[in-house]
């Protein structure tokens, strides 16, 4: 079952990284990544976000000879995701997306470790557009530009971790979401450090399309 990753940035290390965890997580997929060359060298904010989009559907229309069985938008900012999911008739998964409706089906209360306050509006939009925002504590930013999670995994590591023991310490809730795919080497350390759940919305949003794949089988 052919599963692509799809990076709307033209970070290809980030792309790296996720397919990575992707595929350590869900063994039994085949997962491919895909990078945005002609996408902004990160997506931070509504901006950058709508610059994202056109080359990004660029490419998902590349792909109908190649019959994935589904496809992950890897941006916290589920980037385009509506966009793609109206031109492909699979699944189309994005990883804030999963992860906020995880927690709706746990019953958890949830708040958000993001990179830059810049990205705090568009998450909130969209997980008011969600119908979640009853499960929100709040969208919190660490202050770290998404690239410096690549060169500066140890300082990020320590600042990521600390805002989101105080997310738990005041925000009333049961779980922490890391906010962005370039996070897939923190959640591990946070999760050793803190006493309740910390999402890592890559690990999040591939078992999520492993049981959508799982469930969509079972019923043919």
């Amino acid at each position: 079952m052919t599963v692509y990753f799809i990076n709307p940035n033209s970070t290809v290390s980030m792309t790296e990284s996720i397919v990575e965890t992707a595929r350590r997580v869900a063994p039994r997929l085949s997962i491919k990544g895909l990078t945005s060359h002609y996408g902004p060298p990160a997506i931070q904010g509504a901006r950058d976000g709508a610059l994202a989009v056109p080359p990004l559907l660029a490419m998902v229309r590349t792909l109908a000879g190649t019959q994935p069985r589904g496809i992950i938008i890897g941006c916290f900012d589920d980037t385009g995701r509506e966009e793609v999911g109206k031109i492909v008739p699979i699944p189309v998964v994005g990883i804030g997306q999963a992860c906020f409706h995880y927690c709706a089906i746990r019953n958890w209360r949830f708040s958000v470790v993001t990179t830059l306050a810049v990205s705090i509006p568009v998450i909130e939009e969209n997980i008011r557009n969600s119908g979640l925002d009853g499960h929100l504590g709040r969208v919190r930013a660490a202050n770290i530009p998404v690239l410096d999670l690549e060169s500066s995994s140890d300082a990020c590591q320590q600042r990521i971790t600390e805002e989101a023991g105080t997310a738990l310490r005041e925000d009333n809730i049961d779980a922490v979401i890391l906010g962005c795919a370039g996070m897939v080497h923190v959640s591990e350390a946070a999760q050793r450090e803190l006493d309740r759940p910390i999402l890592d919305p890559v690990k999040v949003a591939t078992r999520c399309m492993e049981w959508l794949l799982s469930a969509s089988d079972r019923s043919r």
